[in-house]
This record gives structure tokens, sequence and C-alpha cells, in this order.
């Protein structure tokens, strides 16, 4: 009979060991396999995490710094946002001032100063229109249009057999857009179509 209380040995390749795996010891191993103290190591590292941390509150700092600096500038750009504007229409204001000297000089005719005058209204009023649209303000137009509510304020309601109805029909106050957005509203005046009799 065979002894059962033999090992069996293993089947086909597997190997089975019986020793234990190898310990790794306390100190470290260098690629040239020399032993290399924990404690040094620890240390070069604890020194390199002190320099990183050193460095993030550095830039930290100079990313609080810039972000103040551009707030600061921010406030400022938007506080003379306007200045381009202001300073275009005081040639406005010059021109205004000139018409107002001009009617009230004292003249022998009277209408050619009232004429006078008008021209001096019409060309500070172009000039005016052109300071406008060099910063992107124009005129809508609305007379003669269907009735848009985005661009016009319908005062009230006139019978109108040339006008069809829901078109302007006149205009008390023009609209304007400034860029892609209306500024002001027009208001008008809308047609209700022919009067019934």
């Amino acid at each position: 009979m065979i002894d059962e209380t033999k090992e069996q040995e293993p089947v086909g390749d597997q190997e089975q060991s019986t020793e234990p795996e190898a310990l790794v010891d306390v100190e470290t191993i260098t690629e040239s396999g020399e032993p290399q103290d924990v404690e040094a190591e620890a240390e070069k590292l604890q020194r390199e995490i002190e320099e990183t941390r050193d460095q993030l509150m550095r830039v930290a700092a100079e990313f609080e710094n810039y972000k103040k600096r551009m707030e600061r500038e921010k406030s400022k750009l938007l506080k003379y946002a306007g200045e381009n504007v202001l300073r275009d229409l005081l040639t406005t204001m010059d021109n205004l001032d000139r018409a107002m000297e001009q009617g009230s000089a004292v003249v022998e005719d009277e209408a050619k100063k009232l004429e006078s005058m008008l021209q001096g209204i019409e060309l500070t009023r172009k000039g005016l229109s052109g300071t406008l649209e060099r910063f992107g303000v124009e005129p809508l137009e609305a007379v003669g249009l269907a009735f848009n509510p985005d661009e016009h304020d319908a005062l009230t309601m006139e019978a109108s057999d040339d006008v069809p109805a829901n078109h302007v029909l006149r205009e008390f106050a023009r609209g304007y857009r400034f860029k892609d957005r209306v500024l002001r509203h027009a208001q008008v005046v809308v047609s209700s179509g022919p009067a019934t009799a």
C-alpha cells in the first residue's frame, strides 16, 4: 500500500514554496544596492515640502495682489467710462453757447438775426448727431412702419385714411438704438385705420 501520510507532489508546473517571503528591512535600498538612512530621506522630503509650501504661499499672495489691482482698474474704468462721450459733447455745448450769443446780439435786421441763429442751431444738431453716431447711437425709424412694441411706445391711436391700421402715424419723440440695444423707445401715435362714418 501507498503511504497516505506523504505529501502529494504538485500536479503540472505548479510549484509551491514553503519558505516565507523575504521581509523588507527598515532601511531602504538605493539603486546601487547600498542601504540609505530613512531619517535623512525624511528630512530631505520635509525640506522639499516646506519649499513647495513657501512657493505656493508666494503664488497665492501674488494672485491676491493681481485680483486687487484688477478690481481697482475695473473700478477706475467704470468710473470714467463716459469720459470720451462727455468730451465730445463739450463741442456741442460750445456751439449752443455761440448760437445763444448770436440770438442775443443787437442787430438791425431781426429776420437775419433769427435766420443765422437757426443756422447755428442746425449746425449744432448735425454735430451732436455725428458725435452720437461715432459712439454707436442711431435714430430708430418709426413713421409709416408697423408698430413694434420693442421699439415704440404708443401714446394714442388715431384714425387715418392714408396709414394702415397698427402702423405709426406720427412721432412725438424719436427713439434711439445704442449698438444692438434700444436706448429709448420712440413715442408714437398709431393709426387705427380708416375712420368709420
